[in-house]
């Protein structure tokens, strides 16, 4: 394993319009001590179809102090060829100006054609630094990646308040660069047989400074079960009407060891925590199962849904868009059909 001091000066800053001087895939690594990132496993499975179809290899960089061995092993045997290790202890606490410019100046160094990171509250703060840095676009919480016939990243967005998806693209400029929400891409099979190049880095002292100092991290505990990793998601929408039925909703998720989630309407209506909202305005799911119940299917809503296994929707209009995407649907009152699955469900125990 090689180690190379990092600085402003490394590498002379590419022009970014110049296509052929950048190649490859890199995903950033969400900041993390103890286990392998969900999401950067979910990203590296997408990087790893990109670098496929690219003909390119697919780097991970991993940011941090004390790295466990076992996460940088991880980062290959999820799909990486290369790993790209800066671990110092001024990384040990997310300050976005120190990693921006550690991450800028990397990219200068090693000129991936595409970079790709996790659209979280980290990423969101340094992504853009970065973007402008290295004077490229960004496109933020995409919800799809693909490669089209000219080798040009196509990222798929939510945009106009949601009421549409958009593709977009960067052709004249490099490196392409996005963030993806949590939840939205499934990760590959660990692959421990998977061989991999690792370089670690000495980010020097003119890209550590900074005019921000961590005095202490509290890590909030969540409160009630964790939506983002539940195998069945009951999702309240508008069409309950009341919140008789929001507590009906609940009973149900408790009989399928799941939790609720809601739409924006009924967490604005204050019947519902916002930490159950899900959307472009929430959180993004993956459920084995998610229920429906009178939830119509506008697309800020159904962006956070895409990954579910199975869909079930529960709406008395049978031109609902929710049914377009629904594995099964069920056309009728939830006011009427949730008490009889709670009673069928019961009824089964028995």
């Amino acid at each position: 394993m090689s180690q190379i001091v990092l600085s402003k000066d490394t590498a002379s800053p590419p022009d970014p319009r110049d296509l052929n001087a950048w190649k490859g895939v890199w995903v950033i690594s969400e900041p993390a001590q103890g286990e392998f990132p969900a999401v950067t496993a979910e990203l590296l499975s997408k990087g790893r179809e990109l670098s496929d179809r690219l003909g390119v290899d697919l780097a991970c960089v991993l940011l941090g102090h004390g790295l466990p061995e076992d996460q940088i092993q991880d980062a290959v045997s999820r799909g990486a060829d290369r790993v790209l290790v800066l671990d110092h202890p001024e990384l040990a606490d997310f300050r976005d100006q120190v990693y921006g410019d550690v991450i800028a100046a990397l990219a200068r160094l090693d000129r991936p054609e595409i970079i790709l990171a996790p659209s979280t509250t980290t990423g969101r703060a340094y992504i853009p630094r970065v973007a402008t840095m290295l004077e490229t676009g960004l496109t933020a919480d995409c919800m799809g990646l693909d490669i089209n016939e000219n080798n040009v990243l196509v990222q798929t967005r939510p945009t106009f308040g949601g009421n549409l998806m958009a593709g977009i693209v960067c052709p004249a400029h490099r490196p392409q660069m996005a963030t993806v929400r949590p939840h939205v891409l499934k990760p590959l099979p660990e692959d421990r047989s998977r061989k991999g190049s690792i370089t670690r880095y000495e980010p020097g002292q003119d890209l550590l400074s900074s005019g921000i100092r961590v005095l202490e991290s509290i890590h909030e505990e969540i409160q009630g079960p964790d939506i983002c990793q539940s195998d069945v998601v009951v999702t309240i929408g508008r069409g309950v009407e009341s919140e008789e039925y929001v507590n009906m909703a609940q009973e149900l998720a408790s009989l399928l060891g799941g939790c609720i989630g809601a739409t924006r309407p009924v967490v604005d209506a204050g019947w519902a925590s916002e930490n159950f909202q899900i959307g472009q305005t929430g959180v993004t799911i993956s459920p084995k199962l998610y229920i429906g119940l009178g939830v119509s299917g506008a697309i800020h809503h159904t962006v956070g849904i895409r990954a579910s296994e199975i869909i079930v929707a529960v709406n008395k209009d049978p031109n609902a868009p929710i049914f377009d995407m629904a594995t099964y649907g069920i056309v009728g009152d939830v006011k009427q059909i949730l008490p009889l699955l709670i009673k069928s469900i019961k009824e089964r125990r028995c």
